[in-house]
């Protein structure tokens, strides 16, 4: 079961703001509006889909890190390793 279940009805809340966001962005572009005002809202979607994406590591790593590291030490690295990647991923997009 993943770390994000108890807040997955959060997660959703802020995933459909994210989409309702990104609408509004692609709105704007096809209304010619402004260049730095849409670089403004896709500024605040990404920082928005940043918000989950560290919530979700959290859970990851309160959750699964954690249960896989009482399980054994080898399921926590592989756990550890996993979350590492993941971290990599979203510091380099």
């Amino acid at each position: 079961m993943p770390g994000y279940t108890g807040s997955k009805d959060d997660y959703l809340k802020r995933l459909k703001r994210i989409e309702g966001q990104v609408r509004g962005v692609a709105r704007m572009v096809e209304e010619d509006v402004y260049c730095i005002d849409v670089l403004t809202q896709i500024s605040a979607a990404t920082k928005a889909l940043q918000a989950v994406a560290l919530g979700l590591v959290e859970g990851h790593l309160g959750h699964c890190v954690v249960n896989a590291a009482r399980s054994s030490r080898e399921e926590g690295a592989e756990k550890v390793r996993e979350a590492a990647d993941a971290i990599a991923r979203l510091v380099r997009s």
